[in-house]
């Protein structure tokens, strides 16, 4: 069976109870499914859920620039009533990049324009966006994608303004806790840091139900990041376990699937607890034993009966890199390599090896020998030197590209899969033709 058939809470239960994964569990089918009475989700790039009250609808996410169209079309079939509320878990486009069409809806017909609720630091988010967009355009394009624009759901399309210029502005914001009231229904906003510093988790005590926004998203948690600004994976961990000790028993997402019963609840916010808990806790050790940033990353791991678990799977984000953010937290920029508090160029640093190897050609070669025999992470750093020295030597270009495109094959997560992607297509444009990455596969894995 299509997994976009199954329910999300069937599919859920299935995945949380086997530990086995024959689907597809962040589902971009744009289709509303009801999850309990009166409750609904869309499964976008970013879902939007939907309370039915007395006085109108409460929205959670407005999903993105790309989406929020269809999403209200989707809404639309399932409900006529206004929207009342619209509730951004944080400032992240694709959870708010579609509040324009929620507007245009509303101003369609004719009716009284939502209250939009958020924590107070989305609305500086936006500042950062609009003083950076250039630089967020072009880091998205990377990220997921590499350097060529792809549509993406118009995460990897290169926009002309980062943050679209209808989105929503915050109506209402607070800083720590917010009970809100709308019909009979209580909602409670609660602020941590996690991917975000503006992020918002919602509990809906009758239901005993979370609304998680990105602390649950079922890859391993976004706490990495390296292109992007600061996270905090140790805050993160706490909001997990704050939403166990408020008594969860139902978890709903901005990515993924349901998570419905108590076991299932501890199980998932759990595990992301102890996973972060691992990370933070044993680079932090490290640290106050006074290593350096390389030791520390090479030293950390996730614990094994965490690395196989369907809801930390890293395909996003990876625990290597939330190592580097809590490096970053608590240790500023400084790896602890004397050399690297005030370095030379990289291309002197480079020519300089040249000169050692003896040619541009005998570091290409080497490289690509290292590259065959697996170790693609010493491949790298040669191949670099080789095309930092020398920028326009073609055959070290081809040799660049075939060696990213071989380490991005062997990644997992979408943001080493986009840099190194990103890195081939650099030398592909200095020697004007794509790699032919069949034939190269062939012969790297001989």
């Amino acid at each position: 069976m299509n997994s976009d058939n199954l329910h999300p809470v069937e599919l859920s239960n299935q995945v949380i109870d086997t530990g086995i994964v024959n689907h597809r569990l962040n589902r971009f089918t744009q289709e509303l499914t009801e999850i309990d009475d009166g409750l609904a989700v869309i499964e976008s790039f970013s879902h939007c859920w939907i309370q039915k009250t007395e006085e109108g609808l409460v929205c959670i996410d407005a999903s993105g620039p790309q989406t929020g169209k269809v999403v209200v079309q989707s809404m639309r079939e399932w409900s006529q009533d206004p929207v009342h509320t619209l509730v951004y878990t944080h400032g992240h486009i694709d959870h708010v990049g579609g509040s324009g069409a929620f507007l245009a809806d509303v101003k369609d017909r004719g009716a009284t324009q939502p209250n939009v609720v958020a924590h107070e630091g989305v609305l500086p988010r936006f500042d950062r966006y609009r003083l950076t967009n250039g630089w967020n355009s072009f880091i998205n394009k990377r990220q997921f994608g590499g350097i060529k624009p792809v549509a993406n759901f118009g995460l990897g399309k290169t926009l002309e303004n980062f943050l679209p210029q209808d989105v929503a502005e915050p109506d209402q914001t607070y800083r720590d806790q917010l009970s809100m009231k709308v019909g009979s229904w209580d909602f409670e906003l609660r602020h941590a840091r996690g991917e975000t510093d503006d992020h918002t988790w919602v509990w809906d005590p009758s239901n005993k139900a979370v609304f998680a926004g990105d602390f649950v998203t079922w890859v391993f948690p976004n706490a990495g990041n390296p292109q992007k600004v600061q996270r905090y994976p140790i805050e993160w961990a706490a909001a997990m376990r704050e939403m166990l000790e408020i008594g969860a028993e139902k978890i709903y997402p901005a990515h993924g699937l349901p998570i419905v019963g108590r076991k299932r609840v501890e199980q998932v916010l759990g595990d992301i607890a102890e996973s972060l808990e691992h990370l933070a806790d044993s680079t932090l050790e490290l640290m106050n034993e006074g290593a350096t940033l390389d030791q520390i990353i090479h030293e950390v791991n996730l614990p094994k009966h965490l690395q196989e678990k369907p809801w930390l799977a890293p395909q996003y984000d990876e625990p290597e890199f939330v190592v580097r953010n809590v490096y970053r937290q608590f240790g500023g920029w400084w790896d602890g390599n004397a050399a690297n508090l005030k370095p030379a160029p990289e291309q002197r640093v480079a020519k300089e090896m040249v000169q050692l190897a003896g040619s541009v050609e005998i570091l290409t070669n080497r490289a690509l020998e290292i590259a065959e025999e697996g170790d693609l992470r010493l491949a790298c750093h040669l191949i670099e030197l080789a095309v930092t020295a020398e920028p326009i030597h073609e055959g070290a270009h081809r040799a660049r590209a075939e060696i990213y495109w071989h380490r991005r094959a062997a990644e997992r997560s979408l943001m080493s899969k986009g840099i190194f992607a990103s890195a081939a297509r650099e030398s592909e444009a200095v020697f004007g033709e794509e790699t032919d990455r069949k034939s190269m596969r062939s012969r790297l894995n001989k």
